[in-house]
């Protein structure tokens, strides 16, 4: 099974930019999309539908235009659970999962902190959601959670790791956070197979920051260990520019 994540930054924006065409070149088996900013009536679906993604599912936002996950799938999914079931979370539309037989793969959109208030936002949610993902394996314990973390774990996964040490996305409460995640059983799929710097999945549209790498690595696919067997690739797809992030691609055996 190929996975496709990418945070979208708008969804009508980036279908606007060429993603449908990038998409069908690609060829996922699914898309983790993150950010669709977009009611799924207000998305131009049979174009997604002509590429060969006529099942879909979309979990959006209470507030219009903002936050909102989906799931483009080529085969129907035995079960599609939306959202988690705690309130605020679901408020925000941050998670959509879909289980293929023993597989289930989870499209996350993980909170950022950019003021006081969204900080704890972000710390209660991480918290909360460490602890659902916990009893969610429990029952579907070969979980792949795809997505944007709004985090960057390790020094090497951001351009500027002494100027940035106090900035939301890497705050040593947030890095604590998730190494712990990956402790409690996840692989970091694209750490798995390379341990190189400089590769990153997000850049601010300011000075010129794309153009010169100067980039974070924000967005993960996090497979639980018991698939690392399974495990066959995982990528950064950063010539896709669709969105101020690029995507991510991991395969596993089905």
């Amino acid at each position: 099974m190929k996975i496709v994540s990418y945070n979208v930054n708008g969804i009508r924006a980036a279908m606007n930019k060429g993603f449908t065409d990038w998409l069908k070149s690609v060829d996922p088996d699914v898309v983790c999309i993150q950010e669709t900013k977009a009611m799924k009536e207000q998305v131009d679906v049979s174009a997604l539908e002509e590429i060969g993604y006529p099942h879909h599912y979309w979990f959006s936002a209470q507030k219009k235009g903002y936050s909102g996950v989906a799931l483009l799938c080529k085969e129907q999914p035995d079960h599609v659970e939306y959202g988690t079931g705690i309130d605020y979370m679901d408020h925000e539309g941050r998670n959509l999962r879909a289980d293929f037989g023993d597989l289930s793969v989870m499209s996350m959109y993980l909170p950022s902190g950019t003021n006081i208030a969204r900080l704890e936002h972000k710390l209660m949610y991480m918290a909360d959601f460490q602890k659902y993902a916990d009893e969610l394996r429990k029952e579907r314990p070969n979980l792949i959670v795809c997505g944007d973390y709004n985090i960057c774990h390790e020094a090497i996964d951001i351009h500027d790791p002494v100027r940035n040490k106090n900035v939301s996305g890497f705050l040593p409460v947030e890095r604590e956070w998730i190494g712990n995640f990956i402790n409690s059983g996840f692989i970091d799929s694209f750490r798995h197979f390379n341990k190189e710097p400089h590769n990153y999945t997000w850049w601010s549209y300011r000075a010129n920051a794309r153009a010169n790498n100067k980039g974070w690595r924000l967005d993960y696919g996090m497979v639980n260990e018991s698939l690392k067997d399974r495990l066959k690739r995982s990528v950064i797809l950063s010539e896709a520019k669709h969105s101020d992030h690029c995507p991510i691609l991991l395969e596993v055996e089905k």
